[in-house]
């Protein structure tokens, strides 16, 4: 027992000095239906040392808005429709502030929510690192990355994860991998 907790403590501590090591400046940003997202973003935020910003709907969503098994609700036209592009409510952000971006949403019919799609095409992000994290009842991440990668070739991607937790432990290991220098 007492190897196991050196050897997460060493884990920890090498995690920590790589995000501490890191001359980027990181920015949060999620959409959150629920405040499922929102959570494991905010972790994310304290952990990198990074801002935390949400994306907010012009109009927010209602439980009616939000509920797939009704092929009228908002949530499902918006998704029908690829072309659909969601207004949001002010950012008021620098994005040339920051040189990487975490990028968190719910998965919605196996891809990212139009908002999603509002939000990168309102700040340029040619040049930054730009990785996709998501929460999700039943899905993975890999088809809405992709998505994202299809439609927006231009932008930097990094592999996405699918984060339906706020264990610090998790989001530490998983801040260390990422090469965000």
């Amino acid at each position: 027992m007492f190897a196991v907790l050196l050897a997460l403590t060493g884990v920890s501590a090498q995690n920590d000095r790589v995000m501490k090591e890191s001359k980027s400046k990181i920015l949060v940003v999620c959409f959150s239906a629920t405040g499922t997202t929102a959570a494991v973003a905010k972790s994310l935020a304290a952990l990198s040392g990074g801002d935390f910003r949400e994306i907010e709907p012009a109009e927010p969503y209602t439980a009616a808005d939000l509920d797939w098994h009704d092929a009228q609700s908002r949530s499902s036209v918006e998704m029908k429709d690829p072309k659909s592009r969601p207004a949001m409510a002010d950012m008021d952000i620098d994005i040339d502030a920051y040189d990487v971006v975490l990028i968190g949403y719910p998965i919605w019919w196996g891809v990212a929510p139009r908002v999603i799609n509002t939000f990168i095409e309102s700040y340029d992000l040619r040049g930054k690192v730009l990785v996709p994290f998501a929460t999700s009842g039943g899905s993975s991440v890999g088809r809405s990355v992709s998505a994202l990668r299809e439609e927006y070739p231009d932008l930097k991607w990094k592999d996405g994860r699918l984060l339906n937790t706020t264990d610090e432990r998790t989001l530490r290991s998983w801040l260390g991998t990422l090469d965000i220098r």
